[in-house]
């Protein structure tokens, strides 16, 4: 799955170049063009980064990182800042108040993409891997098989699907309408009640051995892998 980058970001033109260059290096993207409607997204998109614009409508940029960093589903969310301030005092301000990365106008399209990736690499390494462990359970991507405790697992394709978007983001918990866009995608039309079909007999299958449960339903919220769900 490619990894999706949400930009943050009020200029027309400088919203169609980011899109431009971050699809071309197979990244998915979404758009806010100001500070409320970013943080809206977040609540109904699960991006894997943001790129965001320090002068944004609404709210700034500034309060938009220290907002994502307060909610708990997104404390640890990868945030690279834009902004056409250069000062040291500016660049110091904005990594603390959370961003993990800062990029100064103009600069190259390049770079931005090999700090995207570089950031990637180390909060999110399941994307750069062939391989998806979490606890006893291992999907090889390459050869499509997945072994708990090196048992073999078998799965369809959409269970398949289900357990790699889990395995790629452990502990989160998703709706069930998140996993139908994720999982599913936007395109295709299926009722909820189709995802606890997928995860009844994903569980099922990863449960065939005997060993503990690992998928948590929470009530009025959606599902979660997670060792402590039995």
């Amino acid at each position: 799955m490619k990894p999706l980058v949400l930009i943050a970001e009020d200029e027309p033109a400088q919203v169609e170049m980011l899109r431009y260059n971050l699809e071309a290096s197979e990244l998915n993207t979404i758009v806010a063009t100001d500070g409320r409607s970013a943080l809206l997204l977040l609540e109904e998109e699960t991006p894997d980064l943001v790129v965001l614009d320090w002068m944004l409508p609404e709210l700034s940029g500034i309060e938009v990182c220290r907002q994502i960093r307060q909610r708990r589903e997104s404390k640890s969310l990868p945030i690279i800042m834009l902004t056409a301030r250069g000062e040291e005092s500016d660049r110091i301000r904005g990594l603390e108040t959370g961003a993990d990365d800062y990029l100064v106008k103009p600069f190259s399209p390049n770079e931005l993409v090999a700090r995207i990736r570089a950031l990637l690499r180390r909060t999110r390494p399941a994307l750069a891997e062939e391989k998806l462990d979490y606890n006893d359970v291992q999907m090889d991507l390459v050869e499509h098989r997945v072994t708990r405790n090196g048992e073999p697992i078998r799965l369809g394709p959409t269970e398949f699907r289900l357990l790699r978007f889990f395995l790629e983001r452990p502990g989160r918990v998703f709706s069930r309408e998140h996993l139908l866009d994720h999982v599913w995608g936007r395109d295709v039309y299926v009722e909820s009640r189709t995802v606890d079909v997928h995860i009844r007999r994903l569980r099922k299958a990863l449960n065939v051995h005997g060993d503990p449960d690992i998928i948590r339903t929470v009530r009025g919220a959606g599902y979660s892998l997670d060792v402590n769900a039995s």
